[in-house]
């Protein structure tokens, strides 16, 4: 079984109330059990909400304010959704959103809302990683 960040099937949870389609994701997916899943959401988050970046250990939002504790909720709920539809079933890995607070994989944004990428991860892939989950982004399947 897999997770897949909602957004990249085509569920309007992105941020800005719509969603980071990617058919090639889709297409890996076919013949595949998943789970779609959006932490953030999970968190209480609404949609829309303002875009969230990480700073540190903390996520804030455009405005100053701190998610941090919803980024790491919807996190820890979002598992708990995957563990209870997997069952039995082997967790094969995950495939999630690049860059973003709650899903990216390696590169994120910085925290200043500038378009600066460093290295790290987001809540969820870091809890995942935790678990020895392996955790992809969509640009991975892009040609």
């Amino acid at each position: 079984m897999y997770i897949v960040s909602a957004c990249l099937l085509g569920q309007n949870v992105k941020y800005s109330g719509g969603n980071n389609y990617t058919p090639e994701v889709e297409a890996f997916l076919k013949g595949k059990s998943f789970v779609p899943i959006c932490p953030e959401v999970f968190g209480g988050l609404t949609i829309p909400r303002e875009p969230c970046e990480r700073l540190g250990d903390r996520v804030v939002n455009k405005v100053g304010e701190d998610v941090t504790k919803e980024f790491f909720e919807g996190a820890r709920r979002c598992f708990e959704k995957v563990l209870e539809a997997a069952g039995d079933e082997e967790i094969e890995g995950a495939i999630l959103k690049a860059r973003s607070p709650s899903c990216g994989s390696e590169v994120i944004y910085d925290g200043t809302f500038t378009g600066t990428k460093i290295p790290g991860d987001g809540v969820f892939t870091e809890l995942l990683r935790s678990k020895g989950i392996p955790v992809k982004t969509e640009l991975d399947f892009l040609i």
